[in-house]
């Protein structure tokens, strides 16, 4: 990432979102699970009770997801989406790879559920490489990396950069003027 950004890169709606989520988490879905743990408890010997259990794990499981939201949020980069050719966090990009056309979202990955495609991170290799490309340019030859297999890849072309929301069901129309 730039120097100047903290974290990772969010939109101000997935960033409201998140906080909606963890918000309630903390209010709404911890108090579920202590009145889950305290039924269980009043059913007598907690080491062979299973709702117990269960009740704990789905409680360590909440918890470990508070303390990633929390901190995903305390250090994000909020922002809007990058308005030009160039691809940035925040970016939709379709691109050519190994062959196969991919669109995705170079940002942070707890987006993925609320743009609906698959989104890569800046720091991951494939977000390395594309960085700084600009729509309708070659990719240098610095954009070949080793995939997770090991095998060697590139980027042979890279068709459009826009902002998130400018996909899906907005693809159809987007695709011949596509807003950066």
């Amino acid at each position: 990432m730039s120097e100047n950004t903290k974290g990772a890169w969010l939109s101000p709606e997935t960033y409201e979102h998140l906080k909606a989520e963890l918000n309630d988490m903390i209010t709404v879905q911890r108090a579920e699970i202590a009145k889950k743990i305290e039924a269980a408890r009043s059913e007598g010997d907690l080491r062979e009770n299973g709702g117990y259990q269960a009740a704990r794990e789905e409680q360590s499981k909440l918890e470990g997801r508070i303390v990633e939201l929390t901190a995903l949020l305390e250090n994000a980069h909020v922002s809007e989406p990058p308005s030009g050719d160039e691809v940035a966090s925040g970016t939709v990009v379709t691109a050519t790879i190994g062959g196969m056309e991919e669109t995705f979202l170079l940002g942070s990955r707890e987006a993925a559920d609320i743009v609906g495609m698959e989104v890569y991170p800046e720091s991951a290799p494939l977000g390395q490489a594309i960085l700084g490309l600009k729509k309708g340019r070659k990719p240098p030859s610095r954009t070949a990396w080793a995939g997770p297999s090991r095998w060697k890849s590139s980027i042979s072309s890279l068709t459009k950069a826009r902002k998130p929301g400018c996909h899906a069901k907005a693809q159809a129309k987007t695709d011949s003027k596509a807003k950066v």
